[in-house]
Protein backbone atom coordinates (compact mmCIF):
# COMPACT_ATOMS: atom_id res chain seq x y z
CA UNK A 1 0.00 0.00 0.00
CA UNK A 2 1.59 3.38 -0.97
CA UNK A 3 1.69 6.41 1.23
CA UNK A 4 -0.79 9.71 -0.04
CA UNK A 5 1.99 11.94 -0.35
CA UNK A 6 -0.57 14.65 -2.12
CA UNK A 7 -0.45 17.79 -0.59
CA UNK A 8 -4.05 18.47 1.66
CA UNK A 9 -6.64 20.94 0.24
CA UNK A 10 -6.65 24.57 1.13
CA UNK A 11 -10.23 25.18 2.42
CA UNK A 12 -10.52 28.53 1.54
CA UNK A 13 -8.53 28.31 -1.60
CA UNK A 14 -6.19 31.53 -0.61
CA UNK A 15 -2.99 29.41 0.16
CA UNK A 16 -2.92 27.66 -3.03
CA UNK A 17 -2.29 31.33 -4.63
CA UNK A 18 0.91 33.06 -4.88
CA UNK A 19 1.51 36.43 -4.65
CA UNK A 20 2.77 37.03 -8.02
CA UNK A 21 -0.49 35.15 -9.22
CA UNK A 22 -2.90 38.31 -9.23
CA UNK A 23 -5.75 36.43 -7.05
CA UNK A 24 -7.24 38.00 -4.36
CA UNK A 25 -9.67 36.33 -1.92
CA UNK A 26 -12.62 37.49 -1.40
CA UNK A 27 -12.61 37.67 1.85
CA UNK A 28 -9.00 39.68 2.12
CA UNK A 29 -10.21 43.54 4.31
CA UNK A 30 -10.34 45.88 2.16
CA UNK A 31 -8.95 49.93 3.44
CA UNK A 32 -12.20 52.25 4.77
CA UNK A 33 -12.03 55.47 2.96
CA UNK A 34 -13.66 58.58 3.76
CA UNK A 35 -16.59 57.84 1.17
CA UNK A 36 -17.22 54.57 3.91
CA UNK A 37 -16.90 56.58 6.57
CA UNK A 38 -19.39 59.29 5.35
CA UNK A 39 -22.35 56.92 3.96
CA UNK A 40 -21.77 55.04 7.12
CA UNK A 41 -22.14 58.40 9.46
CA UNK A 42 -25.39 59.85 6.96
CA UNK A 43 -26.86 56.36 7.31
CA UNK A 44 -26.66 56.32 11.06
CA UNK A 45 -27.97 59.78 11.37
CA UNK A 46 -31.47 58.64 9.83
CA UNK A 47 -31.32 55.41 11.72
CA UNK A 48 -31.69 57.93 14.71
CA UNK A 49 -33.95 60.04 13.03
CA UNK A 50 -36.36 56.85 11.78
CA UNK A 51 -36.01 54.82 15.28
CA UNK A 52 -36.89 58.27 17.25
CA UNK A 53 -39.06 59.95 15.34
CA UNK A 54 -41.01 61.60 18.60
CA UNK A 55 -37.47 63.16 19.71
CA UNK A 56 -37.32 64.91 16.48
CA UNK A 57 -41.15 65.30 16.21
CA UNK A 58 -40.53 67.07 20.03
CA UNK A 59 -37.77 69.67 18.68
CA UNK A 60 -40.09 70.89 15.82
CA UNK A 61 -42.90 71.29 18.15
CA UNK A 62 -40.41 73.20 20.92
CA UNK A 63 -39.14 75.34 18.18
CA UNK A 64 -42.52 76.74 16.77
CA UNK A 65 -43.72 76.97 20.56
CA UNK A 66 -40.82 79.29 20.83
CA UNK A 67 -41.50 80.96 17.97
CA UNK A 68 -45.71 81.54 18.73
CA UNK A 69 -44.83 82.73 22.09
CA UNK A 70 -42.68 85.56 20.10
CA UNK A 71 -45.08 86.21 17.47
CA UNK A 72 -48.02 86.37 20.04
CA UNK A 73 -46.55 88.27 22.67
CA UNK A 74 -44.90 90.65 19.69
CA UNK A 75 -48.19 91.27 18.33
CA UNK A 76 -49.35 92.58 22.13
CA UNK A 77 -46.63 94.87 22.30
CA UNK A 78 -45.50 96.07 19.42
CA UNK A 79 -48.81 95.83 17.29
CA UNK A 80 -48.29 96.78 13.21
CA UNK A 81 -44.75 97.63 14.00
CA UNK A 82 -44.44 93.56 14.42
CA UNK A 83 -46.66 93.04 11.26
CA UNK A 84 -43.93 95.53 8.51
CA UNK A 85 -41.27 92.98 10.25
CA UNK A 86 -42.65 89.91 10.08
CA UNK A 87 -40.56 88.80 7.05
CA UNK A 88 -37.15 89.59 8.88
CA UNK A 89 -38.39 87.71 11.86
CA UNK A 90 -39.43 84.75 9.74
CA UNK A 91 -36.33 84.28 8.36
CA UNK A 92 -34.30 85.20 11.31
CA UNK A 93 -35.77 82.50 13.46
CA UNK A 94 -34.94 80.14 10.39
CA UNK A 95 -31.70 81.13 10.38
CA UNK A 96 -31.56 81.03 14.53
CA UNK A 97 -32.75 77.18 14.15
CA UNK A 98 -30.21 76.47 11.45
CA UNK A 99 -27.47 77.82 13.81
CA UNK A 100 -28.16 76.13 16.95
CA UNK A 101 -28.79 72.59 14.86
CA UNK A 102 -25.04 73.09 13.58
CA UNK A 103 -24.16 74.39 17.44
CA UNK A 104 -25.15 71.57 18.95
CA UNK A 105 -23.98 68.82 16.58
CA UNK A 106 -21.00 69.25 17.40
CA UNK A 107 -20.62 70.74 21.21
CA UNK A 108 -23.63 68.48 22.84
CA UNK A 109 -22.80 65.32 20.35
CA UNK A 110 -18.93 64.71 21.54
CA UNK A 111 -20.21 65.93 25.20
CA UNK A 112 -23.11 62.72 25.24
CA UNK A 113 -19.57 60.45 23.64
CA UNK A 114 -17.63 62.05 26.69
CA UNK A 115 -20.98 60.47 28.71
CA UNK A 116 -21.18 57.63 27.48
CA UNK A 117 -17.66 56.35 27.37
CA UNK A 118 -17.17 56.00 23.62
CA UNK A 119 -15.33 58.55 22.92
CA UNK A 120 -12.07 56.43 22.81
CA UNK A 121 -13.49 54.04 20.32
CA UNK A 122 -13.41 57.89 17.39
CA UNK A 123 -9.68 58.04 18.72
CA UNK A 124 -8.89 54.81 17.69
CA UNK A 125 -10.08 54.83 14.12
CA UNK A 126 -8.06 55.32 11.19
CA UNK A 127 -9.52 58.50 10.12
CA UNK A 128 -8.96 60.18 13.58
CA UNK A 129 -11.28 62.15 16.02
CA UNK A 130 -11.90 65.81 13.73
CA UNK A 131 -13.01 63.95 10.40
CA UNK A 132 -15.43 61.52 12.38
CA UNK A 133 -16.55 64.41 14.63
CA UNK A 134 -16.82 67.17 11.63
CA UNK A 135 -18.95 64.44 9.52
CA UNK A 136 -21.11 63.89 12.35
CA UNK A 137 -21.57 67.84 12.94
CA UNK A 138 -22.17 67.30 8.65
CA UNK A 139 -24.91 65.08 8.64
CA UNK A 140 -26.53 66.59 11.66
CA UNK A 141 -26.71 70.32 10.17
CA UNK A 142 -28.31 68.42 6.85
CA UNK A 143 -31.11 66.79 9.15
CA UNK A 144 -31.07 70.48 10.82
CA UNK A 145 -31.84 71.98 7.33
CA UNK A 146 -35.03 69.15 6.77
CA UNK A 147 -36.11 70.21 10.15
CA UNK A 148 -35.54 73.87 10.00
CA UNK A 149 -37.61 73.72 6.46
CA UNK A 150 -40.70 72.25 7.93
CA UNK A 151 -40.25 74.79 10.90
CA UNK A 152 -40.76 77.09 8.03
CA UNK A 153 -42.75 76.30 6.15
CA UNK A 154 -45.49 76.11 9.50
CA UNK A 155 -44.08 79.64 10.08
CA UNK A 156 -45.02 80.99 6.91
CA UNK A 157 -48.50 79.24 6.86
CA UNK A 158 -48.93 80.48 10.27
CA UNK A 159 -48.36 84.24 9.56
CA UNK A 160 -49.54 84.67 5.99
CA UNK A 161 -45.94 85.30 5.06
CA UNK A 162 -44.57 85.41 1.37
CA UNK A 163 -40.94 85.03 1.27
CA UNK A 164 -38.63 84.36 -1.95
CA UNK A 165 -37.37 80.47 -1.65
CA UNK A 166 -34.94 79.88 -4.64
CA UNK A 167 -33.83 76.42 -3.06
CA UNK A 168 -30.11 77.09 -5.07
CA UNK A 169 -29.86 80.42 -3.24
CA UNK A 170 -31.40 79.67 0.39
CA UNK A 171 -29.12 76.47 0.94
CA UNK A 172 -26.08 78.09 -0.50
CA UNK A 173 -26.68 81.21 1.42
CA UNK A 174 -27.88 79.49 4.72
CA UNK A 175 -25.45 76.93 4.53
CA UNK A 176 -22.38 78.64 4.10
CA UNK A 177 -23.53 81.18 7.48
CA UNK A 178 -24.15 78.39 9.34
CA UNK A 179 -20.48 76.83 8.37
CA UNK A 180 -19.11 79.54 10.92
CA UNK A 181 -21.80 78.53 13.40
CA UNK A 182 -19.91 74.67 13.30
CA UNK A 183 -16.48 75.73 13.74
CA UNK A 184 -17.64 77.24 16.97
CA UNK A 185 -19.08 74.24 17.79
CA UNK A 186 -15.95 72.44 17.46
CA UNK A 187 -14.03 74.87 19.58
CA UNK A 188 -16.84 74.48 22.10
CA UNK A 189 -16.62 70.34 21.41
CA UNK A 190 -12.48 70.64 22.42
CA UNK A 191 -13.44 72.52 25.68
CA UNK A 192 -16.01 69.90 26.60
CA UNK A 193 -13.16 67.28 26.40
CA UNK A 194 -10.85 69.23 28.28
CA UNK A 195 -13.45 70.60 31.26
CA UNK A 196 -16.23 67.87 30.67
CA UNK A 197 -19.11 68.81 32.41
CA UNK A 198 -19.55 72.91 31.11
CA UNK A 199 -23.29 71.93 29.05
CA UNK A 200 -24.62 75.70 30.87
CA UNK A 201 -22.41 77.64 29.55
CA UNK A 202 -22.23 75.72 25.80
CA UNK A 203 -25.88 76.10 26.02
CA UNK A 204 -25.84 80.02 27.19
CA UNK A 205 -24.05 80.77 23.62
CA UNK A 206 -26.67 79.85 21.57
CA UNK A 207 -28.42 82.89 23.04
CA UNK A 208 -25.84 85.17 21.46
CA UNK A 209 -26.64 84.32 18.13
CA UNK A 210 -29.63 86.04 17.95
CA UNK A 211 -27.52 88.92 18.87
CA UNK A 212 -25.24 87.93 15.83
CA UNK A 213 -27.99 87.54 13.33
CA UNK A 214 -29.09 90.98 14.41
CA UNK A 215 -26.18 92.79 13.70
CA UNK A 216 -26.19 95.86 12.12
CA UNK A 217 -24.04 95.17 9.69
CA UNK A 218 -24.82 98.43 7.57
CA UNK A 219 -24.04 100.36 10.03
CA UNK A 220 -21.36 98.63 11.79
CA UNK A 221 -19.33 97.49 8.53
CA UNK A 222 -16.54 95.78 11.07
CA UNK A 223 -19.64 93.20 12.37
CA UNK A 224 -19.97 91.67 9.09
CA UNK A 225 -16.39 89.68 10.13
CA UNK A 226 -18.36 87.60 12.91
CA UNK A 227 -20.39 84.91 12.94
CA UNK A 228 -23.69 84.48 10.83
CA UNK A 229 -23.44 88.61 10.84
CA UNK A 230 -23.11 88.88 6.96
CA UNK A 231 -24.72 85.81 6.34
CA UNK A 232 -27.82 86.85 8.06
CA UNK A 233 -27.80 90.03 6.06
CA UNK A 234 -27.37 87.98 2.75
CA UNK A 235 -30.13 85.75 3.51
CA UNK A 236 -32.70 88.65 4.41
CA UNK A 237 -31.81 89.80 0.92
CA UNK A 238 -32.36 86.50 -0.59
CA UNK A 239 -35.42 85.38 0.69
CA UNK A 240 -37.51 88.75 1.54
CA UNK A 241 -35.82 90.95 -1.84
CA UNK A 242 -35.30 87.96 -3.97
CA UNK A 243 -32.20 88.39 -4.46
CA UNK A 244 -30.53 85.47 -6.56
CA UNK A 245 -26.56 84.03 -5.79
CA UNK A 246 -25.53 85.26 -9.12
CA UNK A 247 -26.82 88.63 -8.51
CA UNK A 248 -24.53 89.44 -5.44
CA UNK A 249 -21.79 91.43 -5.53
CA UNK A 250 -18.59 88.98 -5.56
CA UNK A 251 -16.76 90.98 -2.85
CA UNK A 252 -19.94 89.90 -0.42
CA UNK A 253 -19.85 86.05 -1.55
CA UNK A 254 -16.25 86.48 -1.48
CA UNK A 255 -16.28 87.53 2.43
CA UNK A 256 -19.35 85.13 3.17
CA UNK A 257 -17.12 82.10 1.77
CA UNK A 258 -13.66 83.57 3.99
CA UNK A 259 -16.02 83.97 7.33
CA UNK A 260 -17.24 80.70 6.90
CA UNK A 261 -13.73 79.26 6.14
CA UNK A 262 -11.86 80.76 8.35
CA UNK A 263 -13.94 80.04 11.80
CA UNK A 264 -14.29 76.57 10.94
CA UNK A 265 -10.54 76.59 10.53
CA UNK A 266 -10.10 77.92 13.83
CA UNK A 267 -12.67 75.97 15.15
CA UNK A 268 -10.62 72.98 14.17
CA UNK A 269 -7.55 73.86 15.20
CA UNK A 270 -8.66 74.51 18.91
CA UNK A 271 -10.10 71.24 18.80
CA UNK A 272 -7.30 69.12 18.33
CA UNK A 273 -4.99 71.31 20.16
CA UNK A 274 -7.46 70.54 23.09
CA UNK A 275 -7.80 66.60 22.51
CA UNK A 276 -4.20 66.61 22.41
CA UNK A 277 -4.04 68.25 25.63
CA UNK A 278 -6.43 65.99 27.12
CA UNK A 279 -4.61 63.20 25.77
CA UNK A 280 -0.88 64.65 27.61
CA UNK A 281 -3.40 64.96 30.75
CA UNK A 282 -4.71 61.60 30.69
CA UNK A 283 -8.56 62.75 31.10
CA UNK A 284 -9.90 61.93 27.47
CA UNK A 285 -12.03 59.17 29.24
CA UNK A 286 -12.57 60.94 32.45
CA UNK A 287 -16.47 62.23 32.65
Amino acid sequence: MSADTSPPEDPGGAAAAEPGDGVRPDDEPRPATYYHLARAVLYREFLIFVRYPANAIGGIVVSLFFFAALFLGGQLLAGQALADSIEGIVVGYFLWTLSVGAYSSVSNDIGSEVQWGTLERHITTPFGFAPVALLKGVAKVVRTFLTSAVILAVMLLATGTRLSLAPVTVVAVAGLSIVSVLGLGFAAGGVTVLYKRIGNWLNLLQFGFVGLISAPVFDLPWTRVLPLAHGSAMLQRAMVDGTRLWEFPPADLALLVAVAGGYLAGGYLVFQLATRRARRLGVLGDY
